[in-house]
């Protein structure tokens, strides 16, 4: 993985984002997100990346350093934060029995940590060493959102998917945005873990769903458009 990484960062990334994909696929959909074997295997992915970053010293360039703006500037968050209660707009209620549902919001979190190191981190950097910042926060949203369309081999609803894919890119965009702009990725795992984890209180009302997903995705556009325009914090390359 070292010797890869020094050679192209670009499929480094893309191969991560493959074995997290083979782990934690075939285990959502055999045992679900409530089960031990889950959470497992999401303990294992996000520990191995965490000790690669560690050891090569990377924490600087994938964020997982505190923002250092100014305490007003975190008013720059507050969009994203609204957008993040948006899977209780409906209601609540528990998805699952008993320690189950313990189990399905720390895999949730784990979620965040990983899905944001490797395709804010790993794959967004690894793009911005090469390409004007507009592509590869574009490829790296667009991904991120694609990923989304496995929905399909679970049973669901074509129709549905493809809203969740548009949802999934439009919270692509807002997070690597925030990234770009902030130098932090702290808050863009934090809320990514947390939409998960409200995904797992929430009422199952598909008008509200849907509602939620068309705001996210009306709203991303406007706030992406405004943080377009503010200074970047991460310099290309």
């Amino acid at each position: 993985m070292e010797k890869l990484y020094g050679k192209d960062e670009v499929l480094f990334a893309v191969l991560w984002i493959a074995v997290y994909c083979a782990v934690s696929i075939p285990i959502r959909g055999a045992f679900g997100d409530e089960s031990p074997a889950m959470l497992a295997g999401l303990l294992v992915i996000a520990a191995a990346i965490l000790a690669f970053v560690k050891k090569q010293k990377l924490e600087e360039k994938y964020g997982l350093v505190k923002w250092k703006g100014k305490a007003g500037d975190y008013l720059f968050f507050i969009p994203m934060l609204v957008l993040m209660t948006g899977n209780l707009w409906g209601g609540t209620e528990i998805a699952y029995d008993g320690v189950g549902q313990l189990f399905a919001v720390l895999s949730m979190l784990l979620v965040g940590f990983i899905e944001e190191l490797l395709f804010r981190g790993f794959l967004f950097r690894a793009l911005l060493k090469k390409d004007p910042a507009f592509v590869a926060i574009t490829i790296s949203a667009v991904t991120f959102g694609i990923g989304h369309i496995v929905n399909l081999l679970a049973g669901q609803g074509t129709a549905e998917t493809v809203l969740q894919v548009f949802f999934a890119i439009a919270w692509g965009f807002l997070f690597t945005f925030v990234y770009y702009k902030s130098g932090s990725l702290w808050v863009c795992i934090a809320v990514h873990g947390m939409v998960d984890v409200f995904a797992k209180f929430a009422a199952h009302q598909r008008n509200w769903a849907y509602t939620y997903m068309i705001v996210t995705i009306i709203l991303s556009i406007a706030y992406c458009f405004y943080l377009s325009r503010k200074p970047n914090a991460i310099i290309p390359g």
